[in-house]
């Protein structure tokens, strides 16, 4: 007898199918919505001078015969599709918004040349995810005062796509700095340096161009080195512990430009692998405190999985981390 079978295999665009769906499925499950623009966009958005270093205008890929000049270059860029949308709906009194758009963004190298061998050599392209939020997180009721959309909300949305894909936060590095784009800008990259994405507030004079008077803050990732660094976790399965996690809680006097990311980096490599969490659970700056100072209150968990932690073992893991955060130039209250 002849046994007649088809074998298939899953290559990377499947993979990267597969996880964009879930994706989606986690975005919509969160409350966010889904946008289409279109990948031609307009000239006007690429030479502003606040953009300019960032998404260079001799970056554009160009068409050559444009239908007009709203429609003249591909997008470098997720971002003003996303203002786009936003300002359609906020002129019609939707003002709480949360998107979400899947998409390709190009981009052009003019320093090098087509050839006939390789005629696509100056571009580029790669799938982008960009999220928007904008108004209010929670809306005022009897019970509960209104609270509006902070990039903190943003930044915790990121970090867990990163954390549902595989890649645990400490593997990431994450630079604060500021640029035309944004006014509080988190760079987000793997520790080798491969960059990822970025998330912050939208600046003022931006949107102040698509008549947006509200807050808008926009994270762009590069879907497809997401893809990439989460198909080379190895997903295990491990028994929940018999043992019990032990907290520990730390108030820190510091210099008010130390970042609590400089300050959780620290804990996290003092700590050592017996280190689980590290919460930032307070923040105080003012009154009867010292002139350019704040405290910080981070709560520690510390756990063995095998067996229970002896208080030596607990003070050993606790004198390193004290010792790690007086470098930074930190005082426990």
């Amino acid at each position: 007898e002849h046994v007649n079978s088809a074998l298939s295999y899953k290559k990377q665009t499947d993979l990267a199918d597969e996880l964009t769906n879930k994706m989606l499925d986690r975005l919509a499950a969160q409350g966010f919505r889904e946008i289409l623009n279109n990948s031609l966009t307009s000239t006007s958005y690429y030479p502003a001078a606040e953009t300019g270093a960032t998404w260079p205008a001799e970056r554009c890929v160009r068409l050559l015969n444009p239908l007009s000049s709203d429609l003249g270059v591909m997008r470098q860029t997720l971002l003003f599709g996303g203002l786009e949308s936003i300002a359609h709906n906020v002129n019609r009194r939707a003002t709480d918004l949360l998107f979400y758009e899947f998409g390709n963004v190009y981009s052009a190298d003019p320093a090098k040349e087509t050839t006939a061998e390789k005629p696509l050599a100056p571009f580029e392209e790669h799938a982008s995810l960009g999220i928007w939020m904008t108004g209010e997180a929670i809306l005022p009721g009897w019970n509960r005062q209104k609270q509006a959309v902070s990039v903190y909300d943003l930044k915790r949305n990121v970090l867990e796509i990163m954390r549902r894909l595989g890649i645990a936060q400490q593997s990431l590095r994450l630079t604060q700095e500021s640029d035309g784009v944004f006014t509080a800008m988190l760079k987000i990259e793997t520790r080798a340096g491969k960059r990822l994405g970025t998330l912050g507030i939208v600046r003022g004079s931006i949107l102040r161009k698509f008549d947006i008077g509200q807050e808008v803050c926009f994270a762009e990732l590069n879907w497809d080195e997401l893809v990439k660094l989460s198909s080379k976790v190895t997903v295990t399965y491990t028994p929940l512990p018999r043992t019990q996690p032990v907290r520990r809680d730390l108030a820190l006097l510091l210099d008010k430009d130390v970042l609590f990311q400089t300050v959780e980096e620290t804990i996290r490599k003092a700590g050592g692998k017996l280190l689980r969490s590290v919460t930032l659970f307070d923040v105080y700056e003012g009154k009867n405190l010292p002139e350019g100072k704040k405290s910080y209150a981070v709560a520690m968990t510390v756990q063995d999985d095998e067996k229970t932690l002896k208080d030596a073992q607990i003070d050993a893991v606790m004198k390193r981390i004290i010792a790690a955060v007086e470098k930074l130039g930190a005082e426990l209250r």
